[in-house]
């Protein structure tokens, strides 16, 4: 698979890029023609750093942000995201007048779980939604209903790659968009042309990584 990888950079920004794989791959809702690989922007310092400061000039006229929950592995952005967010004056409504940066769990059903210790940092906040994909916004929509289960008021969603622009009314800010792709499709499980042309399906694939199978 790696052998047959893309390289492409954010029209945003040069020093940000992720690699592409054509190919047949599944997602938990989904099939899709182009895996993307997003280690870089996730684990490298200088690209994870590039990523929050062009994701946070997307929030320059937001008010408030109290806590950025992040997915599929996304920390170290949401560190960088929140330190040039308090730089360019967002305000946070924290005792400590400083910015949340948590992570949660997940149960056997998929659905969001936040400790004891944790649920204050949601209930009464204004979220921030961090995440590494999103292909068909199905995933988000759960995390969202998580979010308002705990008490949280969504102040954005932001992801280094999105198919889709708005989720619940709320845009879905990102470095890349599948415009930004090589022929990107995602197809609906029950019809994807994919599989009925035979075409092996070679891993399964999310925000973290991928599985050959």
């Amino acid at each position: 698979m790696e052998s047959r990888s893309i390289k492409i950079y954010s029209p945003k920004s040069k020093k940000i890029f992720l690699k592409v794989i054509p190919g047949h791959f599944a997602t938990s809702h989904s099939h899709i023609n182009l895996y993307i690989d997003l280690t870089a922007a996730k684990t490298r310092f200088n690209e994870a750093y590039e990523t929050a400061k062009v994701l946070a000039a997307q929030y320059m006229n937001t008010v408030v942000i109290d806590t950025i929950i992040c997915m599929e592995g996304c920390e170290v952005i949401g560190a960088f995201l929140a330190e040039e967010l308090t730089r360019a004056g967002i305000r946070s409504m924290n005792k400590h007048q400083s910015i949340y940066i948590i992570s949660p769990e997940f149960n056997t059903n998929a659905q969001m779980i936040f400790r004891e210790n944790l649920q204050p940092l949601i209930y009464g906040k204004k979220v921030l939604l961090l995440v590494a994909s999103a292909t068909t916004g199905d995933t988000i929509r759960r995390n969202l209903d998580g979010i308002k289960y705990y008490g949280g008021e969504i102040s954005g969603i932001s992801g280094v790659f999105s198919a889709v622009d708005a989720i619940e009314g709320t845009p879905v800010y990102s470095i890349f968009r599948a415009k930004d792709l090589p022929d990107y499709k995602s197809y609906d499980i029950s019809c994807c042309p994919l599989c009925e042309s035979k075409q092996r399906l070679e891993a399964i694939v999310n925000g973290y990584g991928y599985m050959k199978l």
